[in-house]
């Protein structure tokens, strides 16, 4: 299991970027009531998967073992980002979806989480999960879209570089916290 629910949602981020893809979208949802409920929908264009990758994508021991291996862990052969969100979707109450179909049209991974089941991990700070996709190498635009309760905001990179600049500069960086914090806080207004 994953230590929080935004560790899951970074890996399939990260998955995204390492596919290829120049474009992720990000839409990250949460539902406060009596049985709240969190869930996210990662979209890329990058270089999808064909149904039979898709059929053993839940495996946690299949990896291409080269192209994977090499860019996060050499000499690994297996992959747990999808395992393990699975794993944590299904053990806590919730579901998931993945959707891709084949090359070059990019993948759709789903997830929704049950907040009212005991084993379901802390949701994790949403703003530095956001920084952290903001800031995939690779990446030209990513667009974050995130609703909690009655309220939502939408986060463009492109709009981002914009106004501030490169985001990986140290002033940069402070303000993107600033400002990514800002509009979690005003979540709630």
């Amino acid at each position: 299991m994953h230590y929080s629910l935004i560790d899951v949602v970074t890996d399939i981020v990260q998955n995204g970027a390492e596919s290829g893809a120049d474009l992720v979208e990000l839409c990250v949802n949460e539902v406060s009531s009596d049985k709240g409920e969190f869930s996210f929908t990662v979209k890329d264009n990058g270089k999808g998967m064909k149904e039979d990758e898709l059929k053993i994508a839940r495996d946690p021991f299949v990896c291409d073992g080269i192209k994977q291996s090499l860019l996060k862990h050499p000499e690994r052969k297996v992959g747990l980002g999808l395992p393990f969100m699975i794993q944590t979707a299904e053990s806590t109450g919730g579901g998931w979806k993945i959707e891709s179909s084949g090359a070059a049209s990019g993948t759709t991974v789903s997830a929704w989480f049950d907040l009212g089941n005991v084993d379901t991990p802390p949701i994790g700070d949403i703003p530095g999960m956001f920084r952290t996709a903001l800031l995939f190498n690779g990446l030209k635009e990513v667009m974050i879209h995130r609703t909690v309760g009655g309220r939502s905001y939408q986060v463009r990179k492109t709009e981002l570089v914009d106004i501030l600049g490169d985001l990986e500069d140290s002033k940069s960086l402070v303000l993107l916290d600033m400002y990514l914090k800002g509009m979690e806080l005003n979540k709630e207004q």
